[in-house]
């Protein structure tokens, strides 16, 4: 799989402040951000500052210090938010898509968090390719 970054996406243009979000969490390495269209009471999204397609993208090239950090933030931001394990007896979602099969629509890593009510099941797959 190509790599290929495109800097003119939403999350880049958030990035670079020239589109406004709603943060929720910022540190030196990754920024977290409601969602404008949220698909659960709580829908927050997590994502790194580098230019980074996909998680395993991002795992492959990122360094130490934005691995532990993206990591930390999205813990962070759970905390943040009231999702925590230890805080949220309902419970929360994290959940981040890569490419067309898994319906990635912007070309910028990211982790959703969903929270706040009952999620149902994890995915619902209507049909299989063979």
């Amino acid at each position: 799989m190509s790599y290929s970054y495109d800097d003119q996406n939403i999350f880049a243009k958030i990035l670079r402040g020239e589109i406004p979000c709603k943060k929720v969490l910022e540190t030196e390495h990754s920024l977290a951000f409601h969602d404008i269209h949220p698909q659960a009471e709580v829908h927050v999204l997590v994502i790194p500052k580098g230019p980074y397609v996909t998680y395993d993208h991002f795992a492959a090239h990122a360094s130490e210090a934005e691995i532990v950090d993206f990591m930390r933030a999205v813990g962070d931001t759970a905390k943040t938010l009231g999702l925590a394990p230890a805080q949220a007896e309902g419970g929360s979602r994290i959940l981040s898509n890569a490419g067309p099969d898994a319906h990635q629509e912007v070309p910028h890593l990211h982790i959703h968090i969903f929270g706040g009510e009952f999620l149902g099941r994890m995915i619902s797959v209507p049909s299989r390719r063979k």
